[in-house]
């Protein structure tokens, strides 16, 4: 599906929601925050512009973090090499390519890809362009950097392994890509000799990354429903791997355990997250389509807690900072719980405007990239201050939750 439709199709599938919520009289807002008594002093560390405009069109831009650097794009084709910690500027470049995701980096590169499907080659060290290639379609993921690959993917379902010395291309695969799917796209995820990705039609397959052969295809969610809309199962956050396990959770469908050497589901429970996970040593943390930060045990997906203080915010996926999980929503707000209870601990808005992609967390240091443009890196420390009654989460069966259809269109 090219770019163009794929847009017209999630358009249409938000005028049908928009059509239907005109006709319910009790469709609730964001849930408002509360006044909080923040646990954690949150500083602000450094920020940087880096180009681009807030057109919600969820684009799949935030920091990557490799050997003591930030490297950043912005929508308008600029990127950018920062002190992780200062964040001085030691190299930028004007691509003056429409970039729409990344960077990836590794391996002495740096690669972006675009809206018109272009994918940028840059030198780590110095920001020269190696090189510089078209695919088959808008680039709405992260590319992952191997040894040996840059690899691809693109918004029609193809996965593709790029040479890093000059951009060939080494080995494709495709996935059938559903009529009707959210914007956006999962990430590929390297996993030793293996890439592993989820797809729009719920299944995640895992290929050779030498060759590009499908070691296995394994179904985490099942479209059903009568209408277009319901069926959708997409998985757009993510895959994490930990060891021999692969985790993954999708829309309007389920979060699960598989194996990385076949692809067998271990264990699996109903839940919908169009954002994806972050993954703890014990536990992994789900931000759901419908506004709850979860917290369930990586063995067997039993719930720990549940917090409902943030329904309907549009939160981004989670990212686990020292003892605290961070979620940002869609105001710009970035949110602060606690690992062990889900209780919130504090929260900061940088500045007003849509997040969309999940904020970064490595070294102490929280960065996030708003949907305008902006980078920022923060850091915290404990209070010392008691937790409030206002922090208390709520506990919730994941199962029960209602879905949410607000990611259409974005």
């Amino acid at each position: 599906m090219t770019p163009v439709r794929r847009l017209a199709a999630a358009l249409c599938g938000l005028a049908a929601l928009l059509a239907a919520c005109s006709k319910d009289k009790d469709v609730e807002p964001p849930k408002a925050l509360v006044t909080l008594s923040p646990r954690l002093d949150v500083r602000r560390v450094w920020d940087i512009g880096v180009g681009g405009k807030d057109r919600r069109l969820r684009l799949a831009l935030a920091p990557a973090i490799v050997d003591g650097r930030a490297y950043v794009a912005g929508s308008g084709g600029d990127v950018y090499a920062l002190d992780a910690k200062t964040g001085k500027v030691l190299w930028h470049v004007a691509t003056r390519v429409p970039l729409s995701a990344g960077p990836g980096a590794g391996s002495g590169l740096v690669v972006t890809g675009s809206t018109d499907g272009q994918v940028v080659a840059l030198d780590a060290q110095t920001g020269a362009r190696k090189w510089q290639v078209r695919t088959s379609g808008e680039v709405l993921a992260a590319p992952a950097i191997a040894a040996s690959a840059a690899i691809v993917r693109t918004v029609d379902g193809r996965v593709r392994a790029l040479s890093l010395a000059d951009g060939k291309e080494l080995w494709i695969n495709e996935q059938t890509v559903p009529r009707l799917s959210l914007r956006g796209t999962a990430p590929p995820v390297l996993a030793g000799d293996a890439v592993v990705c989820g797809f729009d039609d719920g299944r995640v397959a895992a290929y050779a990354l030498g060759n590009g052969d499908r070691l296995w295809d394994a179904p985490v969610s099942s479209s059903r429903g009568k209408t277009e809309i319901e069926r959708l199962v997409d998985i757009d956050g993510a895959v994490r791997v930990s060891g021999r396990d692969v985790f993954a959770v999708g829309f309007q469908g389920k979060l699960a355990m598989l194996a990385l050497d076949s692809g067998q589901v271990w264990w699996s429970r109903d839940l919908s997250s169009y954002r994806g996970l972050a993954l703890g040593e014990e536990a992994l943390y789900v931000s759901t389509a419908d506004g709850h930060v979860e917290a369930l045990k990586r063995r067997d997906g039993t719930s720990l807690w549940s917090n409902d203080a943030l329904l309907r915010r549009g939160l981004s996926a989670p990212a686990i900072d020292g003892d605290a999980v961070v979620v940002a929503d869609f105001e710009g707000y970035l949110h602060w719980l606690d690992r062990g209870t889900g209780a919130l601990l504090a929260r900061v808005q940088p500045k007003k405007g849509t997040v969309t992609n999940a904020p970064v967390a490595v070294d102490g240091i929280v960065y996030l990239q708003t949907d305008g443009g902006r980078v920022y890196a923060f850091t915290t420390k404990p209070n010392g201050r008691a937790a409030g009654a206002e922090a208390k989460p709520v506990q919730r069966p994941a199962a029960d939750l209602p879905a949410d259809l607000s990611p259409v269109g974005r």
